[in-house]
């Protein structure tokens, strides 16, 4: 495993920045990576160009959220000032004006910008990086928005136009009184999470801690790249085994859960043969990228993806370099 000291550099926020590009661009070009956009196989209407695009549109919103980070730990502003919604708006407007194929990034960023808050914040009270430093800092960053981080979330999505998203039973992004709602009771973003966490895994993610990329993805990425020394066959691992373990809440939304159980089963028997290693599971992984390839796209594991680039985050940001 290439793993380098992580130190920082002395431009913390450019540092953080390059860390999460990096983990985006190798996120969405592992290949075979089923069922999603990667840089053998493109949707109609998204392709693997409109991710790179994508990736250079989020640079200065990963760099400013480091910038807020900074702030907090020079008590310049508090937790709660950090604007992380605002931060997510502005990143998927750009992310949309920089390429038209739709939304690419929406899941990553919510995940990506509060862990560009909590790095740049450890970073600049520490001379190395320290995971569980940084997990406790990105729950105190997560913990501490606001109800105007809701409202700005719910204004990315409608910018993002996400595909599944279906009718919630509160709250629900598509109602133009959800917001009014969230203002007036003061409904944290954190909240908001909490109430749709149980039906999307990037909302469990935040009111988790994180757990599926540091408790399922990152060790399991750590394992494979020391033993396949191949960082796309570890990428795509990793994503086949988060995909093996938590059923994709994108799937489940768009064709029913038992749909998105039996992708997860498909997954775990594709690493039970090898996965990349093996003829055996490259010939399996290669139908099956095939079969989840449906026009309506009901079974794009989008929301594996967006956790697999923040699980490739932790380890850039711990100081793995390709």
């Amino acid at each position: 495993m290439n793993l380098l000291t992580p130190r920082f550099t002395n431009n913390i926020p450019d540092h953080v920045s390059k860390c999460l590009q990096l983990a985006i661009l190798l996120e969405v070009s592992a290949y075979p990576k089923p069922g999603n956009v990667h840089r053998t196989s493109n949707f109609q209407e998204t392709e693997y160009e409109h991710f790179l695009a994508s990736a250079v549109a989020l640079a200065p919103h990963f760099r400013f959220a480091s910038e807020q980070g900074k702030k907090v730990f020079k008590e310049e502003i508090s937790l709660s000032q950090i604007g992380t919604g605002k931060i997510i708006r502005n990143a998927i407007a750009d992310v949309m004006t920089w390429q038209h194929g739709g939304n690419t990034l929406l899941g990553s960023t919510i995940l990506l910008i509060p862990m560009a808050t909590a790095s740049a914040l450890i970073l600049a009270c520490n001379i190395s990086f320290q995971i569980n430093k940084f997990r406790t800092t990105l729950k105190s960053v997560v913990e501490s928005t606001t109800a105007e981080d809701a409202v700005n979330v719910y204004d990315a999505v409608t910018l993002a136009q996400p595909g599944g998203l279906g009718k919630a039973p509160r709250l629900d992004v598509t109602d133009m009184k959800s917001k009014q709602k969230i203002l007036e009771e003061g409904i944290s973003l954190f909240e908001v999470f909490k109430i749709s966490s149980s039906w999307d895994s990037i909302s469990s993610e935040w009111v988790s801690n994180y757990h599926i990329a540091f408790d399922v993805g990152y060790p399991f990425f750590v394992r494979v790249l020391k033993e396949a020394k191949d960082v796309n066959v570890a990428t795509v691992h990793t994503y086949l085994k988060i995909l093996s373990e938590v059923p994709d809440t994108l799937i489940s939304r768009k064709a029913g859960a038992e749909k998105a159980r039996w992708v997860s089963i498909q997954a775990k028997r594709i690493l039970e043969v090898g996965g990349l290693t093996t003829q055996k599971g490259r010939s399996s992984l290669i139908g099956f990228d095939r079969k989840l390839h449906d026009t309506a796209h009901k079974l794009n594991p989008g929301t594996t993806a967006d956790i697999t680039s923040a699980t490739l985050a932790v380890a850039i940001l711990n100081g793995y370099r390709p």
